[in-house]
C-alpha cells in the first residue's frame, strides 16, 4: 500500500486490507512515528522512503522482494498512481499498467479517449504555454475553465469570462507545467462513484454538490454542502449514471474505487467532467457509509482482494455533509447556533466534527473540510436539503 497513512482517509483503507485478509506492507514518506495508529497497527512492515523518488522506491522494493513475495500493489492517493503502475510492471503484478493509468491522470488524454467513444465532453485543449492558452480560447470561446492537466479537486482551477480575466489568471498558473482549457458547462454538478471488481460495478453512488465545487473554492463565505443521494433510480440521474457506465467501459477500468464528476444541464443532458481511479476525498466515503449503514473501506478491500462484496451495499438514507469556514482570522473564538440546530434536528445529526474554541483556523483555500463539519441524514431528500441549508445558514464559527 503506497502512502498508507496519508491523506486522512488512507489509514482506513489500509486497515480494511488487513481486515479482509491481506498482509499489508506500507511504503510511504511519513516517518514511522508519524503514521496514524490505525495504519500502523494494520501493517506487517513499513518502508520509509520518498515516494517522489521513483528510483529509491523501486530499489527499496527490490530489497524487500528478496524476503517476501508481493501479490498486489494498491495506491489511492492520486499523485502516486503512476508510481504504483510502474511497480506493477517492474514486478509483473496484476492491476493497472502505466498506459491504463495515464488517462485517469492526464485530463486531456482522458477526454480524447472519451471523445473517441462518443461520450459528450466539454470542448477542450491542453497546452504548456501562455500562447497555447490564448489559442485554445480562440477556438473554444468564453466562458472557459483553466485547470491543471494532472490536478485533483479544484486546486488551481479558474473560471474565466473575458480576456481581461484571463490576463489576471495566467500569472497564477506559472507553477503549473501543463493546463487544460475547456468549455465552461453551466449546469448542476454531481458525482458518479463506484467500487468495481472484474470489470463489473459492485456498488455505485451519486453525490450532489451544493453549490458547485468551483463556487465553493472562490467564495470564503460559502459553506460547502455535499449530499449522497438515496434513490438512484430517479429519471434526473439516469443520463449521468449511463454515462458513468460508458466511461468505465471506454477507459477499461476493472477493479477498485472510481470518482467521476459530471454535469446535469437544464435540458437533462449529461456532460462528462472528469474521473479519477480513486475514492472521492473530503470525507465522502464516510458520508457514503452513513448513507448505506455499511463500511465502504472494507467493501473496497473485498473488491480488490477477493473480487466481490461479502454482502450487497445500497443506500438507505440521503446523507449530507456541511463544512464550515470561520469568520475572521487566527484561532476559533466562538461557535454559535449549534445548540438550536441540535434541538430541531438532533436525532438526524450523525456526526459533529468542528474545530474547538482555541484551535487555529485552517486555510479555507487549501482544504475542502474547512474548520470542520456536520453530517446529517434522513430517508427524505427534502428533509436533508432543509437541514443542510439550516446548518449552512445558522451555524457560525468565529476566529480572532
Amino acid at each position: 500500500m503506497l502512502s498508507p497513512g496519508y491523506p486522512a482517509e488512507m489509514p482506513y483503507f489500509t486497515r480494511a486490507l488487513a481486515t479482509v485478509g491481506a498482509r499489508v506492507i506500507g511504503v510511504g514518506d511519513q516517518p514511522p512515528h508519524e503514521l496514524p495508529a490505525v495504519a500502523r497497527d494494520a501493517l506487517a512492515h513499513y518502508e520509509h522512503v520518498s515516494l517522489a523518488d521513483e528510483g529509491a522506491v523501486l530499489a527499496a522494493l527490490r530489497g524487500l522482494a528478496a524476503h517476501v513475495r508481493f501479490d498486489q500493489v494498491e495506491c489511492l492517493w492520486e499523485p502516486y498512481m503512476i508510481l504504483a503502475a510502474r511497480i506493477r510492471e517492474e514486478f509483473g503484478l496484476p492491476g493497472m499498467t502505466v498506459a491504463e493509468t495515464i488517462p485517469f491522470r492526464d485530463k486531456e488524454k482522458m477526454k480524447q479517449v472519451l471523445d473517441a467513444a462518443g461520450i459528450r465532453t466539454p470542448r477542450h485543449a491542453s497546452t504548456t504555454t501562455v500562447a497555447g492558452v490564448w489559442e485554445a480560447v480562440e477556438r473554444i470561446g468564453y466562458p472557459i475553465i483553466v485547470k491543471p492537466i494532472a490536478g485533483a479537486g479544484s486546486a488551481d482551477t479558474y473560471r474565466v469570462d473575458s480576456s481581461a480575466e484571463l490576463s489576471d489568471v495566467l500569472p497564477l498558473l506559472r507553477h503549473v507545467p501543463e493546463v487544460s482549457v475547456e468549455e465552461f458547462i453551466e449546469a448542476e454538478e454531481l458525482t458518479f462513484d463506484t467500487v468495481c471488481a472484474g470489470g463489473e460495478i459492485l456498488f455505485e453512488n451519486v453525490m450532489w454538490y451544493r453549490p458547485r465545487p468551483l463556487q465553493m473554492r472562490l467564495h470564503e463565505w460559502v459553506s460547502p454542502v455535499s449530499i449522497v443521494l438515496r434513490d438512484l433510480s430517479v429519471p434526473d440521474l439516469a443520463a449521468g449514471r449511463a454515462m458513468g457506465h460508458d466511461v468505465l467501459r471506454a477507459l477499461g477500468f476493472r477493479a477498485g474505487f472510481t470518482h467521476m464528476e459530471w454535469y446535469r444541464m437544464a435540458s437533462g443532458e449529461a456532460v462528462f467532467g472528469e474521473i479519477a481511479a480513486r475514492p472521492p476525498g473530503a470525507r465522502v466515503v464516510e458520508l457514503m457509509n452513513y448513507s448505506c449503514d455499511a463500511d465502504l473501506y472494507v467493501g473496497w478491500a473485498e473488491a480488490v482482494l477477493h473480487g466481490h462484496l461479502r454482502a450487497p451495499i445500497t443506500q438507505k438514507f440521503n446523507s449530507g455533509n456541511v463544512f464550515k469556514r470561520a469568520h475572521g482570522a487566527g484561532h476559533i473564538s466562538a461557535i454559535e447556533g449549534l445548540d438550536g440546530l441540535l434541538q430541531r434536528y438532533g436525532e438526524h445529526v450523525m456526526n459533529i466534527d468542528l474545530l474547538p474554541v482555541g484551535a487555529p483556523r485552517r486555510d479555507w483555500r487549501t482544504t475542502t473540510v474547512g474548520d470542520g463539519g456536520v453530517v446529517v441524514r434522513h430517508y427524505e431528500l427534502q428533509t436533508v436539503l432543509e437541514m443542510t441549508d439550516a446548518f449552512a445558514r445558522e451555524l457560525q464559527l468565529y476566529a480572532s
